[in-house]
């Protein structure tokens, strides 16, 4: 608990954020899968030794100066953000090292097997997403100047626009430090979201709203009586429960009830959210402390 005169800033460098049940970001659901994954040992003696969380940087912007200035990401541990982990198995199939990756934190609902020569049973490009709005296409590959990395590149399609974006994950060793470092960093992270997705990983309820001083809205989507719906909501209107309009209650129950969750749950998130996004004093706290480690990742 931070004292009560304390600020965000000097309360966040000593925080050691709980990892808990039901709530996982990445770091948790690999954790949680890891743990499931336990029962398999009897069947494949040494899958819990070969299981391991390994870290991700995002947004590489220069593979090759990335992957050679050094064996590992030692050397870049002030200037990367390790804003992503997921769950890496070392396998090697007819003498053939290769790994499996299950990255649940970005809802991929398959197994993505990586071999270091690309041949089968090498998975290659897949479709992670196909939205009427997006498609997201997702390649894995051992990177040719360093086995030690793995790349992971992305194509979101949007009508005539293609984006493209590359990030690392390095698979040579465990990643010790996901709870201290990738946990704490998400939390203040200033796009925050609360989804629910089919077995197949597609979306099928939430919201989700960048974290501003200003203008503070999010969107929420669910499935209602007229097909799919999609609403961007001001903060504001949660403020005060006995002044929300009932077909507004009536829209958040129908996306409560999609998201699993129990009966106004998420009107009560709703709620503490709109009460946190009105404190101005913290909000900016937030931002600051967030806009410093995008910085300090940038070596600036």
């Amino acid at each position: 608990m931070a004292a009560p005169d304390e600020t965000l800033a000097e309360f966040f460098p000593k925080y050691n954020p709980p990892i808990r049940a039901h709530k996982h970001t990445c770091v948790g659901l690999g954790m949680e899968t890891m743990k499931r994954l336990r029962v398999l040992e009897n069947d494949f003696p040494g899958i819990t030794k070969s299981m391991m969380l390994v870290s991700c940087d995002e947004n590489i912007q220069d593979l090759v100066d990335y992957a050679t200035a050094f064996p590992g990401p030692q050397g870049f541990l002030i200037e990367t953000e390790k804003d992503h982990v997921m769950l890496c198995i070392h396998v090697k199939i007819s003498g053939r090292p290769g790994v499996f990756l299950s990255d649940l934190g970005y809802h991929v609902s398959r197994v993505v097997t990586v071999m270091a020569d690309r041949c089968y049973p090498h998975t290659g490009w897949f479709t992670q997403s196909d939205e009427p709005h997006s498609r997201k296409d997702y390649n894995y590959q051992f990177n040719l100047q360093n086995n030690n990395y793995v790349e992971w590149h992305e194509r979101d399609t949007r009508g005539a626009s293609v984006k493209e974006r590359l990030s690392l994950i390095y698979v040579a060793k465990p990643y010790l430090t996901a709870v201290s470092v990738t946990e704490k960093r998400n939390l203040v992270w200033d796009l925050r979201s609360l989804l629910a997705r089919n077995p197949k990983g597609h979306l099928t309820a939430g919201i989700y709203f960048p974290v501003k001083e200003k203008d503070q809205q999010f969107t929420m989507f669910f499935n209602g009586t007229n097909g799919k719906q999609r609403k961007k909501l001001k903060f504001e209107s949660f403020l005060e429960l006995q002044k929300i309009p009932d077909e507004l209650v009536d829209d958040v129950e129908q996306c409560n009830e999609q998201l699993r969750m129990r009966d106004g749950e998420l009107l009560s998130i709703l709620k503490k959210l709109a009460t946190i996004m009105s404190d101005e004093e913290y909000m900016k706290e937030l931002l600051d402390i967030n806009s410093t480690i995008v910085k300090l990742s940038a070596g600036e």
